[in-house]
């Protein structure tokens, strides 16, 4: 299976870049992590935010691929426990072979991207920075993983 996080925003800081690598080189083959980045809109003095997750939400219909199984990244997404997303990682990984994250830019996803999704997971009630959302994803994608697996990485 490939999980393919979308994400808005091109330029992460360094240490985001490393910290998703660090997971996507320990996740294992059958459960590849890919990271596709979107622009983000361009940002202009008093137009509306609206405009701007519209503008992003172009960019995630175009690189939604027909098949997959897509997950929106949102606050107001289901809250899981590790246990809970290594049952979803499992129930996905029979679903499809394809996942594809969607991970919005600073303002979020717009309606209609979460409309994309199947399923909405919110990682916190909490409000993170949208590049730390991407290294946050891979390693708990990567615990889930190890749950399954009976890794001891988990414990």
């Amino acid at each position: 299976m490939k999980i393919e996080l979308l994400a808005a925003g091109t330029k992460p800081p360094k240490w985001i870049v490393e910290g998703v690598s660090e997971y996507q080189k320990r996740m294992p083959r059958e459960c590849r992590l890919e990271i596709r980045e979107l622009a983000i809109a361009k940002r202009v003095k008093n137009d509306s935010i609206e405009r701007f997750m519209l503008e992003e939400e172009k960019g995630f219909r175009q690189q939604v691929k027909k098949g997959a199984k897509i997950i929106s990244l949102d606050s107001t997404g289901k809250m899981m426990t590790t246990r809970d997303l290594a049952k979803s990682l499992e129930r996905w990984m029979g679903d499809s072979s394809h996942v594809q994250m969607l991970i919005g830019g600073p303002d979020g996803l717009s309606k209609g991207s979460l409309d994309l999704a199947s399923e909405s997971w919110s990682l916190s009630r909490l409000t993170f920075p949208h590049f730390l959302v991407r290294v946050l994803v891979a390693e708990q994608l990567y615990r889930a993983w190890s749950v399954l697996k009976n890794h001891p990485y988990h414990k």
